[in-house]
């Protein structure tokens, strides 16, 4: 695909942004809104910016990334601005400022290359984990953590002289800071930790002064998100680990340790804490939890199932009895205006995404850029995988975001960071 057809594609999702906000306001009996020219505009800066620094700073990039991305904002804001204007305009912010991040990446890498985040793995681990820890820190005047839905995951900020508060989620960006170190430190170790002359009963593992390393990152990393009771991301996490460990050793071992582990993990946690034993039960029943723990579940089945093959319409669902629509429960939000098909093209959206970042990863040829660019690809897979299948029903619900999609500018700044190194690896790869 050229840039002129990625421009395209780009004009046609904001586009898509602008139909659905008219839509919306034409079924509240709104003909013209000023809201439909701000809504294409925001596109317009933040992709037709994020393309013009791409053809400025990575002309070799893949061209199937920005406008899929795109495309699932564009869905994903429709929504948002259909549930809640408020949270819409917010959003609109947090997409302009994601967009300038995004260029800056591509900026401060045009000379150096990702190869220079190489060089700082113990910088980005150590970054990483404070960013986990920065919630759990005892409240100041400017600075405290907030607990939201049972998790503490947040830090809210006080704006000095006012009473106003900037939330933020610290965990979205050391997931990026964590997959970094995981890259930077398999493939300078990589050979080593495929050499196994140690066991444990029937399995041979490599030394434990290579292993290490990765073992403690991802204990502190885990043992951090236990504590913040966030399950979500210390499932997301742990599986990175796992997943990258095999990427970068081909060793089944790790894969079935990490499932003995996670399975061990699970039981542990379903006997001792007393909210994931809620969410267990309401995944396995959640009609029989449906005035506490399951109501949310029920709700979005319902949703999904009302919305049949094409959808109520938008803006003519209820997705407001949905809890949390906007964010962890979206995708039943989409399924029920959008039925079937709109859940179906989000879906093969992810999955073009998700294929063009691990076809970015087989093609390298460099160690770091091939684990890095596959790390990249695991978060995201998993993201839509664990929130999607949690909205179904596959999986217990976690509250994590859907990539994109979701309400909320910490997750917007993840992920739009997460394209800009997936774009520039692939533009090296290509130079």
């Amino acid at each position: 695909m050229t840039r002129r057809a990625e421009a395209g594609l780009i004009i046609a999702a904001s586009i898509l942004a602008a139909l659905g906000v008219a839509i919306v306001e034409f079924t509240r009996g709104n003909w013209l809104d000023a809201q439909v020219a701000v809504t294409l505009l925001t596109f317009l800066a933040s992709f037709g910016g994020v393309h013009l620094a791409v053809r400025r700073w990575a002309p070799g990039a893949s061209s199937l990334l920005l406008p899929t991305a795109a495309f699932l904002s564009a869905v994903g804001f429709t929504e948002i601005y259909r549930i809640n204007g408020d949270l819409a305009a917010i959003q609109r912010w947090s997409l302009l400022i994601a967009a300038a991040a995004a260029a800056g990446t591509l900026l401060l890498l045009a000379d150096t290359g990702v190869e220079v985040l190489r060089k700082y793995r113990y910088l980005a681990l150590a970054v990483g984990v404070a960013l986990l820890l920065l919630p759990l820190l005892p409240d100041s005047w400017i600075l405290h953590g907030a607990t939201i839905n049972g998790s503490r995951l947040w830090v809210q900020v006080v704006v000095p002289g006012t009473a106003r508060t900037l939330s933020f989620q610290p965990g979205e960006i050391a997931k990026v800071l964590i997959t970094v170190f995981l890259a930077s430190y398999l493939a300078e170790n990589a050979n080593a930790m495929s050499v196994v002359d140690r066991k444990i009963g029937p399995f041979k593992i490599p030394e434990p002064r290579h292993l290490g390393p990765v073992m403690i990152a991802a204990a502190v990393a885990f043992v951090v998100l236990i504590y913040q009771r966030d399950l979500g991301a210390s499932l997301l996490l742990f599986a990175l680990f796992i997943g990258m460990l095999y990427i970068a050793t081909s060793r089944s071992f790790y894969v079935i340790a990490g499932a003995v582990m996670t399975l061990a993990a699970g039981v542990l946690a379903y006997n001792v804490f007393g909210h994931v034993q809620r969410r267990i039960q309401a995944w396995i029943n959640p009609f029989e939890y449906f005035s506490d723990a399951g109501y949310q579940t029920v709700q979005g089945l319902f949703a999904m199932g009302s919305g049949s093959l094409t959808g109520s319409g938008i803006g003519l669902g209820r997705p407001d009895l949905i809890p949390a629509a906007t964010t962890d429960f979206i995708f039943a939000a989409i399924a029920e205006e959008m039925g079937f098909a709109g859940s179906l093209a989000i879906i093969a959206g992810f999955a073009l995404l998700i294929a063009a970042a691990f076809g970015i990863a087989i093609r390298a040829r460099d160690r770091f850029r091939k684990y890095l660019a596959g790390g990249l690809a695991i978060v995201m897979a998993l993201q839509a995988i664990i929130i999607i299948g949690g909205v179904v029903r596959l999986l217990p619900v976690t509250g994590i975001t859907l990539p994109f999609m979701s309400y909320g500018g910490s997750s917007l700044l993840a992920s739009m960071t997460v394209l800009a190194l997936l774009l520039r690896i692939s533009h090296e790869e290509r130079a």
